[in-house]
């Protein structure tokens, strides 16, 4: 992988909105809590223009992303929104420009679909956002580099499919749909990786399950070492004939045989934990917990982790 550089006082972060576009209020906050790191921000022309659901044309969009990639002075890139529309922009994202400059991008979500080009291209990038109570987190991890402990909530609707066993591996993936649709459009090599997932209620279970056959029909889930369940908590109360997201995803999951931790408050949440993408990690089902590296990709020398806990 390709280490991005530990951000300082006076670098530049770039805010951008490569899919859907936000309330016009929230760049100004996001603008005034990245700068109370002590960092500078550079605004994306087009984050709050409307185009349908989308913020602005596909080409003006994907201008936003790359000038952000290309530009020295730019050490890490922040989506406004999720949403929909970034999957429309991954044949075009300047994949030389950001490997020969690895800087992050965070967001989640829809998301996903460019955290995918990064994971190809060999850089980490940051799944989760710098809102709630885990915002301080997102700076350490882009000016300290933390590393990160997530604690599995035994209460949490997803702890229910927590299986027994450990692994270590990569840490990558998203939005389960998201991940799907990639499928024969991104290449991504899940062989060894913790597989993260996150699923939102934009559908009924037949989308969970479509989703979840494609990724496993089409190979892409072969030789993964586990996998790491985000908030399911969306479906909570909701059936389908007798079923419940439970079953459809112990229906699956067990299929693939591999250790499964749920529980994590990963994905569509009020105070998600962000965690490094594309770097180390180790899941232990007995601890119910996800440690991730930092974005360097390196563990301390004491082996502890400094995240949020």
């Amino acid at each position: 992988m390709l280490s991005p550089q530990q951000l300082v006082p006076g670098d530049a972060v770039a805010l951008v909105s490569p899919a859907s576009w936000p309330d016009e209020t929230v760049p100004a906050w996001m603008v005034d809590q990245i700068e109370s790191w002590g960092l500078r921000v550079v605004v994306g022309k087009h984050v709050l223009e409307h185009r349908g659901y989308l913020a602005g044309r596909d080409d003006d969009r994907l201008a936003d992303l790359n000038e952000a990639i290309r530009n020295p002075e730019i050490r890490a890139v922040i989506a406004t929104w999720g949403g929909c529309g970034s999957f429309r922009l991954v044949q075009g994202v300047d994949t030389d420009a950001l490997r020969v400059d690895p800087k992050p991008l965070l967001g989640y979500s829809d998301i996903t679909a460019l955290h995918q080009v990064w994971h190809a291209a060999g850089v980490p990038a940051l799944h989760g956002a710098i809102a709630g109570k885990h915002s301080d987190h997102v700076r350490r991890l882009l000016m300290d580099s933390a590393e990160t402990t997530v604690t599995a909530d035994a209460a949490a609707l997803s702890a229910q499919v927590t299986t027994t066993g450990s692994a270590e591996g990569v840490l990558f993936g998203g939005n389960l749909e998201m991940l799907a649709r990639a499928v024969g459009v991104v290449r991504f090599d899940l062989a060894g990786v913790i597989l993260l997932l996150e699923i939102n209620r934009a559908a009924g279970l037949g989308m969970v399950d479509r989703a979840l056959t494609q990724l496993r029909f089409s190979g892409a889930l072969d030789g993964i070492a586990a996998v790491a369940l985000g908030s399911i908590d969306q479906f909570a109360g909701y059936e389908d004939r007798d079923w419940t997201i439970l079953d459809v995803l112990r229906d699956h999951l067990e299929a693939i045989q591999v250790p499964v931790l749920g529980g994590l408050p990963l994905g569509h949440i009020e105070d998600l934990v962000t965690v490094p993408l594309g770097v180390p990690a180790k899941l232990d089902t007995d601890a119910g917990t996800l440690m991730v590296s930092p974005l360097s990709g390196r563990w301390s020398s004491t082996g502890r982790s400094q995240g949020d806990r």
